[in-house]
């Protein structure tokens, strides 16, 4: 038993009324966002279109997914283990389902209300920087709710169960992954769909611009920017947050004792004086590269990160390994100073963070050598587009997942030799990518936010020309700044994926432990024993896991198709039968489209989340808890490059659009400006759906495998263990989701049978 003393609880206390400042300071800078000017009666009008659409989208998702989480809130307190514990596990679940939910909520409330003030102050006298700075205030009331809210959750529970909190935790994180993974592909889903269906149809068939209000799928559209980008990223990094720190917990546990339970979480604490700062020092200059100002601000948090978590890190741990309650005795034998070690590991992190940000913007900026090479490409058509661009995605994805190793490895040799303490020191790594969470959702709600700002002001054509080169340059940077974001966010899941795989482990040790195979380091060590990869199933599972990943990614390209071409139907139907659309006398029915995108995109969430969930149950209790081991290796190995691949080149390919459509290789309806609209509805999916989407799907199935494996040890090795059963919730597992993929293939043969009578546009 971990003792819990007064010092200890104080500084959470503290830490939990930091998170509730951290909540204050969101409120008002929410209010700052909504007093700015809204613009003509015109640019409302189409905002308001938004908003609506916009909002009926999530309030449906919501009752959808509530379903979900009533079953496996029972499911939860189903499985085996202490009263309390089980209640706390299943409480926690709702409270990071409902967190998740909350920030992903915010962020598109304020999303589609801040971007219409961003049109409008695009034409003040100091345009760039007085909408850049709506932009990333906006995001930074959504920073700040993230950590507030992450915070709030381990407070509580760490106040609440003490040095039984980890445990409890495993169930909010678990519900924060499960709702940001179906909210990240609901909203992609919904978002791409109607983007790949405006561009093909207005801009490759009809020939007029991106978001002109006479494209039926354009409203749809600026909805998916804030039901995707907005809600779904927010709530993705509000997952990476909480199950971060419920990795850090656990293993800081069983490393650490009591000092390994406080400090990740003062750690985070910090995130919240560096959000302060960073979004207050954030500023783009009119005479800059909108991109430098933002990443000025985000190194000067990075900065100002380091030096408090080293100032924690020196106030708050012993100067010897041996002054800390460890359980693990090898890491009490450590050498070294336990102050400069974790604070290391958190430089390692952040520093880490900086380098994704380069190695993204480098691959994917709109003035760097990749992206003008696939720009260049368009002169020779959509086949050389499509073919740079995915190179481009590799070549990214081998030295962004090289960068990650790095740090792991530098983490383990930090840790001499312990390995207990080596996957502590990597969730710290994590944990020090968090001091910055607050500034990364700030640049990732930018995004979005300058995008629907361009089109509001495309469509209502009440934008001088100054005004619209300016929200033309935000929108170009928050392309930037979305690949940016999305490359940290997946770095931030393969640090905290590799750590919940370390919790596995101690998952797996404290079941053997408990059928009295010795203590939980002695089992601990066993279990890492069990998991040599030149074991036949264990090899199955990395093959297994690997696999996972790739049809994931699959089924969410696959609904992004079909849901496709049925806008690219409706929308050539409106244009056929609609007379007058094209002259401005007659109106596109925007509300049939935003209608069709929303059906679709609920109904196409469901298979992938059922993959993400019953996969690795089907494993650990078919195969056993080595070859699940397995399958967590290779779900994480493919992950991280697949996440990499997909984000990377469908930013590129975004960018190269922008470039040919500033007036090079011959400008907008040109052949070359055709070429980069096929390779940017070919990257849609992508870097906005399938890609984004891997990240909480490789932290939910490792939650799952954690939760799930000591019941799989009990069923499979404890005395009088009923293998009967354990086939049995296997063989159901693997029906759930072979059940799901095949529905989805008849739902993808119906699609191509109702279209086959389709009258494609002349």
């Amino acid at each position: 038993m971990v003792s819990f003393g007064n010092t200890s609880i104080t500084i959470v206390a503290v830490i939990g009324i930091m998170a509730l400042v951290a909540l204050v300071v969101a409120w008002f800078l929410r209010g700052w966002v909504l007093r700015q000017h809204e613009g003509t009666p015109g640019m409302q009008a189409i905002a308001a279109a938004v908003q609506e659409g916009a909002q009926a989208y999530l309030n449906r998702q919501m009752r959808t997914l509530s379903v979900f989480a009533v079953l496996v809130f029972a499911l939860l307190f189903a499985l085996p283990g202490e009263l309390a514990v089980r209640i706390g596990r299943s409480v926690a679940f709702l409270g990071g389902a409902l967190f998740s939910a909350a920030t992903g909520y915010l962020g598109m409330w304020l999303a589609v209300r801040a971007n219409v003030r961003v049109a409008a102050a695009a034409g003040s006298s100091d345009g760039k920087a007085d909408g850049a700075r709506i932009a990333f205030r906006t995001g930074g009331v959504v920073g700040m709710a993230v950590v507030g809210l992450g915070l709030l959750g381990a407070a509580l529970a760490l106040l609440t169960f003490r040095d039984k909190a980890p445990a409890v935790l495993e169930g909010f994180g678990f519900g924060a992954a499960l709702l940001a993974m179906f909210m990240r592909v609901g909203g992609g889903i919904f978002t791409k769909a109607a983007d790949v269906g405006a561009d093909l149809v207005g801009k490759v068939e009809v020939g007029i611009p991106e978001d002109d209000p006479r494209n039926a799928a354009t409203i749809a559209d600026n909805v998916g920017d804030n039901v995707g980008d907005c809600a779904g990223m927010a709530a993705d990094l509000f997952e990476s947050y909480a199950v971060t720190l419920v990795a850090s917990l656990i293993l800081g546990k069983a490393a650490l004792g009591e000092q390994g339970l406080v400090f990740p979480i003062l750690i985070a604490a910090v995130g919240v004086v560096v959000a302060l700062i960073g979004i207050a020092a954030t500023r783009i200059k009119r005479d800059e590269p909108g991109l430098r100002g933002i990443n000025r601000g985000f190194y000067l948090s990075a900065g100002i990160g380091i030096v408090l978590s080293a100032v924690a890190s020196y106030v708050y741990l012993p100067a010897t390994f041996a002054g800390l309650s460890g359980l693990a005795s090898e890491v009490s034998r450590q050498p070294g100073d336990p102050r400069l070690i974790l604070a290391a590991a958190v430089v390692i992190g952040v520093v880490l963070a900086g380098g994704i940000l380069w190695l993204t913007g480098y691959y994917t900026g709109t003035e760097s050598g990749p992206t003008m090479r696939v720009a260049a490409s368009t002169r020779t058509g959509a086949a050389t587009v499509i073919l740079s661009g995915f190179g481009l995605g590799l070549e990214s994805a081998a030295f962004t997942a090289g960068a990650i190793a790095v740090a792991i490895s530098l983490c383990f040799v930090l840790a001499g030799g312990s390995l207990w303490l080596a996957l502590f020191l990597i969730a710290v790594a994590g944990c020090g990518v968090l001091t910055t969470v607050g500034v990364i959702v700030a640049m990732d709600t930018f995004g979005p936010i300058s995008d629907n700002a361009q089109g509001i002001a495309e469509m209502s054509g009440e934008v001088h020309l100054d005004a619209a080169l300016v929200l033309t340059d935000l929108d170009a940077v928050g392309n930037t700044t979305k690949a940016i974001t999305k490359g940290i966010a997946i770095a931030t899941a393969v640090l905290a994926a590799t750590a919940l795989f370390g919790a596995y482990n101690d998952a797996v040790a404290g079941g053997r432990a408990t059928l009295g195979e010795g203590t939980i380091s002695d089992a601990f060590v066993k279990a890492m024993a069990d998991y040599s990869i030149v074991a036949p199933m264990t090899l199955i599972g990395v093959v297994l896991g690997a696999a996972t990943v790739f049809l994931f990614a699959n089924l969410c390209i696959d609904s992004v198709t079909r849901t496709a071409s049925t806008i690219v139907f409706e929308v050539r139907r409106q244009f056929r039968e609609i007379p007058g659309i094209m002259t401005g006398e007659g109106r596109p029915e925007y509300g049939r489209v935003v209608d069709i995108c929303t059906k679709a995109s609920l109904r196409e969430l469901v298979t992938p989340g059922l993959l993400a969930v019953t996969a690795p149950m089907a494993v650990g209790f078919g195969l056993g808890v080595g070859p699940l081991a397995g399958f967590l290796a290779g779900s994480i190995a493919a992950g991280v490059l697949m996440a990499v691949l997909l984000s990377n080149s469908g930013g590129a390919w975004d960018n190269a659009k922008k470039i040919v459509e500033d007036g090079n290789y011959g400008g907008k309806n040109s052949k070359a400006h055709e070429a980069s609209v096929i390779g940017d509805t070919v990257g849609d999916p992508f870097k906005d759906t399938a890609g984004p989407a891997i990240n909480p799907l490789i932290k939910v199935m490792n939650l799952v495998s954690v939760l799930v494996a000591p019941t799989a040890i009990i069923l499979s090795e404890a005395p009088g263990a009923s293998q009967p059963l354990r086939i049995a919730i296997a063989c159901v597992a693997a029906a759930i989701a072979f059940g799901a993929i095949t529905n989805a293939r008849l739902r993808a043969n119906r699609a191509i049978a109702s279209a086959d009578d389709e009258v494609p546009a002349r």
